[in-house]
């Protein structure tokens, strides 16, 4: 095994000359060098239009929130209005309901997405330049990146719908339960007997007991969901401890979080002609050390030189990209790996 003499081979290359006089950029566009003052001010921008998206789905659940009070308040309202017995009103009622908390759950998702970036930048960006070493946090970057590039709901629906229920929902289950069991017993007389009650509680052609069974059935398996996603904590955003600055690792559900949030990383093996220019273009524009294997076709019986890579999931498509400048018939397998260490990514620590 070979490795490039370059700087790269250990993570990163020696840095260009810098265009600009007296200061360091930070990255270039079409001939352009942006300074760490308009870097900072392009992120602050972005960092204002995440927060306003947030609270844009932030009041769409509001809006979910009241249509499903006022759904509550109104089938209340219809049922207890005469001496007629409308349960028939509230059991329809806990059905629309129950279909306004799946839409919920569905904005807390996307809501969740854009807290999480805002979230992001506040605890690794600007909150890690308040604290010492004052700078901020090594893959805050990456992570953002990865989210933009690839974006994925960072909340799933059980632990959406589990959380939106226990926080809103819940109480208007348990009123509309009262109040099916109140209209029953109550319209158009107060019952005497068990067997009335169960006699009233019939819809159409549905017996009493089944209407009864169903009821609990129907609000037992929300409750149960609303309990058994109480520990679920695989998305941060603006409630929840952000884990992964701190020294003590977490255990149980907030372990599951951290590792969650952990970005991806990618191993590349490249079967190349020319294993020389596509090297040096990696190190270069990439910045990634790359590392030579000497290998033996085995149809062609040709020697050729395998370059492996590790890389992060947001620079895959630049490192197809280069490759294909540099040669369009190369070979290139890419392997997720569960973690890297060394320099350029996670720190080699020995516990």
């Amino acid at each position: 095994m070979t490795s490039s003499d370059d700087p790269a081979a250990s993570g990163a290359t020696a840095a260009e000359p810098d265009p600009l006089p007296n200061s360091e950029h930070v990255w270039s566009y079409r001939g352009y060098s942006l300074r760490p003052a308009e870097f900072a001010g392009a992120l602050t921008s972005y960092y204002q239009a995440e927060i306003d998206r947030s609270n844009v789905w932030r009041q769409r659940l509001d809006t979910t929130t009241n249509w499903a009070v006022l759904t509550t308040g109104a089938a209340l309202a219809f049922a207890f209005a005469g001496a007629t017995n409308h349960h028939g009103v509230i059991i329809l009622a806990t059905c629309l309901v129950t279909f306004f908390t799946w839409i919920e759950a569905r904005r807390y998702r996307y809501y969740e997405l854009w807290s999480y970036r805002a979230r992001l930048m506040e605890t690794d960006f600007f909150a890690a330049m308040l604290v010492p070493p004052f700078r901020p946090h090594p893959e805050w970057a990456e992570s953002l990146a990865e989210s933009l590039l690839q974006p994925q709901f960072p909340i799933s629906m059980w632990e959406a719908f589990g959380r939106r229920f226990r926080r809103n929902y819940q109480w208007l289950f348990v009123i509309l339960a009262l109040a099916w069991v109140a209209e029953i017993y109550l319209q158009p007389v107060p019952v005497t007997v068990w067997e009335d009650f169960v006699a009233r509680a019939a819809v159409g052609g549905i017996r009493g007991e089944v209407m009864i069974t169903l009821g609990l059935v129907y609000n037992g398996v929300l409750f149960a969901i609303g309990l058994a996603t109480a520990r679920l904590t695989h998305a941060s955003g603006e409630v929840l401890p952000k884990f992964g600055a701190s020294t003590e690792r977490p255990t149980g559900a907030r372990a599951r979080a951290f590792q969650a949030r952990r970005r991806q990383q990618v191993l590349a093996f490249l079967v190349t002609g020319r294993p020389e220019a596509v090297a040096a273009r990696i190190m270069k524009d990439m910045r990634r050390g790359v590392t030579a294997l000497h290998g033996e076709g085995m149809y062609t019986k040709t020697d050729r030189d395998v370059l492996f890579v590790a890389l992060t999931v947001t620079e895959t498509a630049m490192l197809k990209t280069l490759v294909e400048v540099e040669d369009p018939n190369a070979f290139v397998v890419m392997v997720p790996v569960s973690e890297v260490l060394g320099r350029g990514f996670t720190p080699l620590k020995v516990q």
